[in-house]
């Protein structure tokens, strides 16, 4: 394993930091962090970050496929001085995410890169992983998170899929550290499977994510053959969660820290419960379903919840052998950004429920603000540390099958 750093960047005063300030910068705490806690030689596995793809807006819509679609995004970009991303159907709650300009990374990364051989995201990701001690990376776009509730479900398939090819093309390519979870235009189930068979072989591809935030129903039986195609090649299926404010259960919240709060626990919480009661796990014993930045608290309340009706009303539920908590605990994953800290006890059961040794996955979510370092698992008092590299790396190594003998540049 590689000595740690000597050296880190200069640490900066809030009002010193802009959209154009060096990750390296932003990080240098964290990179203090990480060798003050001697975790920088410890495999970790980043299941959950971020980049800003808007920034390469005018790369990913040349990567469309239908010409008269990539023909007019092309112009709409080129046409227009500052064009909002051509195809993208945004989110109120977007622009509250840099608490009114106060945490300006939020708001994109337009550091300055000299380095041409690779694409600029290459460098970006590189020096996050660097400065967060990280091994592997997983990569998901932002914007785009909320493509599954566009009125267009064709804009959904054009738009995905460019950004897959371009993603696979410029970032995947260049460093087998970054990884994704590939981008499922789920609200087309036909289009979906053509998305799993063309990105099977396509290296960096470890799974497939679909955007949580929308309406289909995940237990149709119109995506029954998607589930077995991916059960069938062994990767596992990401549910990454979203908001929606538009959403009619929850426009009536006034205010960003309420919807943040819930929108992002409330859609994998329903497609959670659809997927337990309507015996997905019993159809596909082999396929793990992860689910992605809602936090932790959620799991306990819907073990309990769905436990108490289910032996209330079982015949409701006739595809199961087991409480719906067991399959829970066993068939599914979670990733622990935001992890909810503030009461450890709460906390401490909750990792218990969840059977956190061997299901719980690492996820920092930077750049978002509320990202997460890995000092977050390494301070919990009541895991041993078989159990904090587990959740930092080696359950992720075994879900993804990851080499575990990789090392990190420093």
């Amino acid at each position: 394993m590689n000595a740690p750093p000597t050296s880190v960047p200069q640490l900066l005063k809030p009002q010193e930091v802009d959209t154009y300030t060096d990750t390296r910068d932003l990080l240098a705490h964290a990179k203090r962090d990480a060798v003050r806690r001697k975790y920088h030689d410890w495999l970790i596995v980043d299941v959950d970050a971020h980049h800003v793809e808007t920034v390469s807006w005018k790369e990913i819509i040349t990567y469309i496929e239908d010409p008269v679609v990539r023909e007019q995004a092309i112009h709409f970009q080129n046409d227009r001085i500052n064009a909002p991303p051509y195809g993208l159907s945004g989110d109120l709650g977007l622009r509250y995410q840099s608490v009114g300009g106060r945490i300006p990374h939020q708001d994109g990364q337009r550091e300055p890169v000299t380095d041409t051989d690779v694409h600029r995201d290459v460098t970006l990701t590189r020096r996050a992983m660097e400065a967060l001690a990280i091994d592997y990376m997983v990569v998901f776009p932002t914007p785009m998170l909320m493509l599954g509730m566009h009125p267009q479900p064709e804009m959904e398939v054009w738009l995905g899929n460019a950004y897959n090819r371009w993603l696979a093309d410029k970032l995947l390519s260049a460093d087998d550290r970054i990884k994704s979870l590939i981008y499922l235009p789920f609200n087309t189930p036909e289009e979906a499977e053509r998305t799993v068979e063309a990105f099977d072989d396509v290296s960096g591809v470890i799974g497939y994510c679909i955007t949580s935030t929308r309406y289909k129903p995940v237990h149709h039986n119109h995506y029954m053959r998607l589930y077995r195609m991916i059960e069938e090649r062994g990767k596992p299926l990401a549910f990454h969660a979203g908001y929606h404010w538009q959403d009619p259960s929850l426009a009536t919240i006034n205010r960003f820290l309420g919807m943040h709060a819930l929108g992002f626990v409330w859609s994998n919480m329903i497609h959670a419960t659809n997927w337990i009661i309507n015996g997905i796990p019993e159809r596909f014993p082999k396929l793990k379903p992860i689910w992605i930045e809602s936090g932790l608290a959620w799991v306990p309340f819907l073990m309990q919840r769905l436990d108490d009706q289910y032996l209330m009303r079982p015949s409701e539920a006739p595809q199961l052998r087991r409480l719906p908590s067991e399959y829970m605990r066993e068939h599914c994953w979670y990733t622990t950004q935001p992890m909810e800290t503030t009461n450890l006890k709460a906390l401490a059961v909750t990792l218990e429920m969840i059977n956190a040794e061997t299901q719980l996955l690492f996820a920092s979510d930077w750049p978002h603000y509320d990202f997460d370092l890995p000092g977050e698992i390494i301070d919990l008092p009541f895991l041993s540390e078989q159990a904090k590299r587990n959740i930092l790396g080696l359950n992720a190594a075994r879900i993804f099958g990851l080499d575990t003998r990789i090392r990190k540049t420093v």
